[in-house]
């Protein structure tokens, strides 16, 4: 393989292929989360508060319960009520009570918390820009084959 993980890491090999590919991996993801993380930051939310008001986005105007958004998330969050109060107290989400069931919580997107993703597009159009700058088309679709690989069915 390539030199820059020998590099980054000081070590010259690896037991196998697949462990110098998934510390390849581990350290690309890293390296993407962290230029999320940076836009992120620039507006006040966390990677993850930014997922859930791209969730919430995609069903604008309604909403999704908790489990919902849970399932929906890129990355699993340990306490995604923790997350929506925290939307809520910044006025980026609402939480309205079920019309079916009362004991049911629907979060939605604010006013506020779509105009905060239109100031966020840039930045992360940016991000994706830089992706596709690195990586081609057709390397996109074999590391999306790969990465679904590793995480899909059967795991």
């Amino acid at each position: 393989m390539g030199e820059a993980l020998k590099q980054r890491i000081h070590q010259q090999h690896f037991d196998s292929p697949s462990v110098e590919a998934m510390f390849n991996l581990w350290i690309a993801a890293d390296y993407m989360a962290q230029k999320a993380d940076a836009v992120c930051a620039e507006f006040g939310i966390s990677r993850a508060q930014f997922n859930v008001l791209r969730i919430l986005k995609g069903v604008h105007p309604d909403g999704h319960p908790r489990c919902e958004i849970m399932r929906r998330m890129l990355e699993k969050a340990p306490d995604v009520t923790r997350l929506v109060d925290r939307l809520e107290a910044q006025g980026l989400a609402l939480r309205d009570r079920s019309e079916d069931d009362r004991r049911l919580s629907i979060t939605k997107i604010s006013p506020a918390g779509l105009e905060l993703l239109e100031k966020m597009e840039p930045g992360m159009k940016a991000m994706g820009d830089h992706f596709a700058e690195r990586v081609s088309r057709r390397d996109c679709r074999e590391l999306s084959r790969i990465c679904e690989g590793l995480y899909g069915e059967g795991e």
